[in-house]
């Protein structure tokens, strides 16, 4: 899709929306007197990422109370929080998108501090952050594994949120891309280090359970891993190399022990070996097969998202 960016409004709040009926209500409502209180235009834009609930009416009924500061989109399929973003920010048409959770977690009276910081700093990106985290256990777990991650190996810091403010200039890149799976923090790092954080409240969850349950976490951390770090190419390497050592050492002590005392290799020993290290090549061709399978994926062009449809 073409990214035909027209400045209108002062500011886009972008929501991917999952099984969000009960709270995305109160969320706009709160979105609307913030704005109003600062007297800046905005829009709210929904993208409902294929949930079980009612999201969708809600959306079309908000849509219909408010036609000039709602636009609705509907995906054909669940494609994940990030990509559902990404879909919002394509039809943002203000000089700086926020993109804030759907469920409330994230106070909207928040969102002037990610403006000030803006103003005071001329950021391109300013990430709110949580001082106290009211996530549940596994989910805090999961993020902190992601972020050693990218400390680790990528070589980029990753202290942000999913509540973030990002100048138009930054949007209109990160649109381009085309690859089938984006990870919006690591890809804003790419164009631009103009980037600051602010400390703002995070509150326990009232409505709903977490889009992001424990196999989701660990199925998305390992995504993160493959299509954005090094980590598993480096771990053969080294892994390469030690085993490499102390295999030779190993076979030097063999024939010193042969040469020296002609002891008969064991057949239990040499057995081991085999296994062990027939071990270690399957699992490195697994690693080369799975780098050479996203590859493929990326070539045959998978979208990104597709569209249902629009309430725009």
């Amino acid at each position: 899709m073409q990214f035909s960016y027209k400045q209108t409004i002062d500011y886009s709040v972008v929501v991917p929306v999952y099984n969000g009926e009960a709270t995305i209500g109160e969320l706009f409502a709160r979105i609307h007197k913030v704005f109003d209180s600062l007297k800046q235009t905005f829009e709210v834009i929904f993208v409902e990422d294929c949930g079980t609930d009612n999201s969708w009416q809600v959306i079309a009924l908000l849509k219909s109370k408010y036609p000039k500061q709602v636009v609705g989109i509907k995906l054909l399929k669940n494609f994940g929080q990030h990509n559902a973003t990404l879909c919002g920010c394509h039809f943002a048409r203000g000089q700086h998108i926020i993109t804030i959770d759907d469920d409330l977690q994230i106070p909207p009276e928040e969102i002037p501090k990610l403006i000030d910081a803006q103003q005071q700093t001329l950021a391109d990106v300013v990430y709110g952050v949580y001082p106290v985290k009211k996530h549940s256990i596994i989910r805090r777990l999961g993020s902190a594994i992601v972020r050693k991650t990218f400390k680790l190996g990528a070589g980029t810091r990753n202290e942000g949120s999913s509540f973030r403010l990002i100048d138009h200039a930054i949007i209109a890149k990160i649109v381009m891309h085309t690859q089938n799976f984006i990870y919006i923090d690591e890809v804003l790092q790419w164009y631009t280090n103009q980037i600051v954080a602010v400390a703002v409240m995070h509150e326990a969850r009232k409505k709903g359970q977490s889009g992001y349950p424990l196999l989701k976490l660990v199925l998305f951390t390992l995504d993160l891993i493959i299509n954005y770090t090094a980590i598993p190419l480096r771990m053969m390497t080294y892994g390469g190399l030690l085993f490499s050592v102390v295999f030779f050492c190993v076979g030097l002590y063999y024939i010193y022990d042969k040469i020296v005392s002609d002891t008969q290799l064991g057949f239990t020993s040499l057995i081991t070996a085999i296994f062990f290290t027939t071990g270690i090549i399957l699992f490195c061709l697994g690693i080369i097969g799975e780098y050479m399978r996203r590859i493929y994926m990326g070539q045959n062009q998978r979208p990104q998202y597709a569209i249902r449809k629009i309430l725009q």
